[in-house]
């Protein structure tokens, strides 16, 4: 998939465990370990909206194209 997600990498610089945001965004621990481990097919804007702000980031911090 041309579309990579970054948020361990964003989460390690802000130093913030799996648990922690899951709480802080209100989603499962197992959705955003989907996300997080870069095999979500979609992700709704309402969700990276929250984890823009617990993150204190852009989206393009976290997500990332890379042509095929």
């Amino acid at each position: 998939m041309p579309i990579i997600i970054n948020l361990d990498v964003m989460m390690a610089k802000r130093k913030i465990g799996l648990m922690e945001l899951a709480e802080k965004i209100n989603i499962t621990p197992a959705n955003l370990s989907i996300l997080k481990n870069n095999r979500a097919k979609a992700i709704r804007f309402s969700t990276l909206e929250e984890i823009c702000k617990a993150l204190d980031c852009q989206p393009a911090d976290i997500l990332q194209y890379i042509p095929e």
